[in-house]
């Protein structure tokens, strides 16, 4: 089980430390503490609060990439056999499905309630507009 601390909580959820803190005491959130006395919240169920919210926290890997969208969240579902998985992040308001080996899944131990940035880089962008962009 992914254990979440309120800093990060508040940063996947887009809301101050204070709110996530006023969401445990209210029962909004259930809590409890960590092996270092640290209030902490199960990523199963910060991944189900975030799917409700819609903001986008920073990148925390602070990696350089070549690569413009990434896209930070928590893994809200996995779907395993025996060569291949299905994971699913839910990134702020955006769902990103990546499909990958099941070595990798084991690899990066993904699993629901966990952090995970999508990185995708793709020679085929496709924009759309509203009206085919005429303004209303």
């Amino acid at each position: 089980m992914t254990l979440i601390r309120v800093s990060e909580a508040a940063r996947f959820l887009g809301v101050s430390d204070d709110t996530v803190r006023r969401w445990l005491d209210n029962g909004t959130l259930n809590g409890q503490k960590d092996k270092q006395g640290k209030l902490v919240i199960d990523g199963i169920e910060l991944a189900a609060m975030a799917k409700s919210q819609s903001l986008l926290p920073q990148d925390p890997t602070g990696v350089g990439s070549s690569a413009r969208n990434r896209f930070v969240g928590l893994v809200t579902n996995v779907i395993m056999d025996k060569v291949m998985a299905q994971v699913e992040l839910q990134c702020g308001p955006f769902r990103v499905v990546s499909l990958m080996s099941s070595e990798a899944v084991r690899d990066l131990k993904l699993e629901p309630g966990s952090v995970a940035t999508a990185v995708v880089k793709s020679t085929n962008v496709i924009i759309e507009v509203p009206n085919g962009g005429k303004v209303a």
